[in-house]
């Protein structure tokens, strides 16, 4: 007696993996491995080397630029000045030693002071003034005090000091008006000094903090609110902590554009305020000791030493306020 073939029986589809009828549709029109088409390659992978090449006059500039000055600098600060009388090009350690010494550490100690003092002013008055604009009605307000915050960001050199001197010098205008000098008024002070480096530190505080400000969600302010917070509370709660690393990344940038600052103080008050960048121009220039060329490249790498030291602390604060407002 012939048997018939037995059929071989269909795997129900509660037993495949996953389960449900939707797994046995799925498992019978998946393609197997062999007949799945190759990924396409991304055109950006392809491009992966070309893209390097795109960078290579950034990095040129940036080695020409920055690069062999820092190199010179270095080597000049450790080396007798080629204009020495005994000695010259020959190794030494004197330049970093005579460089925080005597008036070129006063200078170095005055120029810190002043970056600091400025610095920290100027973000204690832009965060306020830049979260008014933020939080304005008026489009055109924003855009208005934007606009001036750049032109001014960027105002200094002789133009600023000539403008100071014709107003609040001895004899400028707002002097006499208010009869300043009577009252011991003088711009070519630290004080003055001070008052001229706001006027470009507090608009560029507010171009720095506006982006951060942007960043604060209303859904932050509306939960503190629902919660009964008042707005003290709120900004010393959530505000505040959350602009931090922000504020704190303003205030290293304000002190490192101080800190470099050198024709408004040059032109205004000359030697009457001691600072760093005015020390290595008479090194430079001799005005003080002959054959001291280097003893400049030593203090310019002091001031070099400073920038790293604000550069270390900027950039991973700027990285930590990204998280949070990005």
């Amino acid at each position: 007696m012939t048997t018939a073939p037995t059929p071989v029986p269909t795997t129900p589809a509660a037993t495949l993996p996953g389960g449900g009828a939707g797994a046995s549709a799925t498992a019978t029109t998946t393609p197997t491995s062999s007949t799945a088409p190759a990924p396409r390659r991304r055109p950006l992978a392809r491009l992966g080397g070309a893209s390097w090449l795109a960078t290579v006059p950034l990095l040129l500039f940036f080695l020409i630029g920055f690069g062999l000055p820092t190199v010179a600098i270095v080597i000049g600060a450790f080396t007798t000045s080629s204009d020495a009388e005994v000695g010259a090009g020959q190794f030494t350690f004197d330049n970093l030693a005579d460089s925080v010494q005597g008036g070129y550490l006063t200078a170095m100690l005055s120029s810190l002071k002043l970056s600091a003092l400025t610095a920290l002013l100027a973000t204690l008055i832009g965060l306020p003034l830049a979260q008014a604009v933020v939080t304005s009605r008026h489009t055109w307000l924003r855009q208005a005090v934007l606009t001036a915050s750049g032109v001014l960001a960027n105002f200094g050199g002789l133009p600023l000091a000539f403008a100071f001197v014709a107003t609040l010098g001895n004899a400028g205008e707002i002097t006499k008006l208010l009869n300043l000098t009577d009252h011991g008024w003088s711009l070519y002070s630290f004080t003055g000094l001070t008052i001229v480096y706001l006027y470009f530190l507090i608009p560029l505080m507010v171009l720095t903090i506006t982006p951060a400000l942007d960043g604060l969600r209303v859904q932050w302010r509306e939960a503190a609110q629902n919660n009964r917070a008042t707005t003290a509370q709120y900004w010393r709660h959530v505000a505040l902590p959350i602009l931090l690393p922000s504020l704190l990344g303003g205030f290293v940038l304000l002190f490192g554009s101080a800190f470099a600052a050198y024709a408004t103080a040059a032109a205004m008050v000359g030697a009457t305020v001691p600072l760093v960048s005015r020390s290595i121009a008479d090194a430079l220039s001799g005005n003080v000791l002959v054959g001291q060329g280097n003893l400049a490249l030593a203090l310019s790498l002091n001031m070099i030493i400073v920038a790293v030291l604000v550069m270390a602390v900027y950039l991973p604060l700027q990285r930590r306020s990204a998280r949070w407002l990005s």
